[in-house]
């Protein structure tokens, strides 16, 4: 009881709650353990965006942990650097590379289908390819960049893979997204932002609130048969996608901003540890729970988080990949 006062009062203050300072308070605090050994071993994982940053760190702790991780980016050649670099380390070429754009509906779809045909199961899905554009940009399907790389493309490559999801058993998919999306509600009369002023934060910190509400969908519609979707935040990490995006606040921060592996460690452990695996349509930060909300005003209700999950099907594009199951209830209530 007394731990978890201590860990809700240090989230309430933000800044203290999401740098290296909180993640050190809470790993001691809670006395957490290391994932066992080849607690991956024969399991598959899948990264997107693990050139650089929190995917790379992902990529490695997945690694480390015995599973055979399946790379997916933008570029060939960072991606060989990636898994080149696995194979040295891990003595064996356990790390086969997937090229796709998760801004291009067409190369997302080409993804899924290699994957599909190449892949006998499929363990964990880590979604967490991201950019932040500072001008309003449309990505080649017509869709406004951030809403299509951060939400409709992860969208459809989950919803494309969820056969194989099934297949497996006992999956999970680890939705990493932003505490920057606390901040912002979202518009379901303009997710593609296209009145009022644009700004590349702001529109990254929305389409990461969209992502969410479709984790709590995805858990609500998936049901206890799987596979288990949950969100993570990582926190503040010295990442170089922060240092490009928002030169100010790196400057003012870095010396308290966590390191890429600390910032993926609950990824790791939602992946590794079979009890929490059980359950879905939760967000996490440092291995435990968080709320949805802190702002009355970027709340979604039920019939909202229906209703993008609806637009969002429409603009990927494919079939509804968890039709509505009517009456269920949210697991996260």
């Amino acid at each position: 009881m007394l731990r978890s006062v201590i860990d809700d009062a240090l989230e309430i203050t933000v800044v203290a709650s999401f740098t290296r300072l909180g993640f050190e308070l809470r790993r001691r605090l809670y006395s957490w353990s290391t994932p066992r050994d080849g607690a991956l071993a024969g399991q598959t994982a899948l990264v997107t965006g693990p050139t650089s940053g929190l995917g790379q760190a992902t990529a490695r702790e997945l690694a480390l942990l015995g599973a055979r991780v399946i790379l997916v980016g933008r570029s060939r050649e960072r991606l060989e650097r990636v898994r080149d670099g696995l194979v040295e380390v891990h003595g064996e070429d356990r790390f086969p590379i997937v090229v796709a754009d998760m801004g291009s509906l067409a190369s997302v779809r080409a993804a899924a289908d290699l994957i599909l045909a190449t892949e006998t199961r499929l363990d964990v899905l880590v979604d967490n390819a991201g950019a932040i554009y500072p001008e309003r940009t449309m990505g080649p399907d017509g869709i406004e960049a951030s809403l299509s790389t951060l939400v409709v493309g992860p969208f459809a490559l989950l919803g494309l893979l969820l056969p194989l999801l099934r297949q497996t058993g006992g999956a999970r998919v680890v939705a990493v997204t932003s505490g920057g999306m606390y901040a912002q509600p979202l518009d379901l009369d303009d997710l593609q932002l296209g009145s009022g002023e644009y700004t590349g934060s702001r529109a990254y910190a929305r389409a990461k609130r969209a992502q969410v509400a479709l984790v709590r969908e995805w858990a609500r519609r998936l049901g206890a048969g799987g596979p288990v979707v949950n969100a993570m935040h990582p926190g503040w990490a010295d990442t170089p996608g922060l240092a490009e995006s928002l030169p100010a606040f790196y400057g003012r921060m870095q010396p308290l901003l966590r390191t890429p592996a600390q910032g993926v460690d609950t990824i790791a452990w939602l992946a590794a540890d079979p009890p929490t695996a059980r359950s879905g349509g939760r967000l996490y930060l440092d291995r435990r729970p968080r709320p949805f909300d802190r702002l009355p005003a970027t709340r979604l209700g039920r019939g909202d988080r229906r209703r993008l999950w609806s637009e969002v099907v429409a603009l990927a594009g494919i079939p509804d990949p968890a039709p509505d199951p009517k009456g269920t209830r949210s697991p996260t209530g």
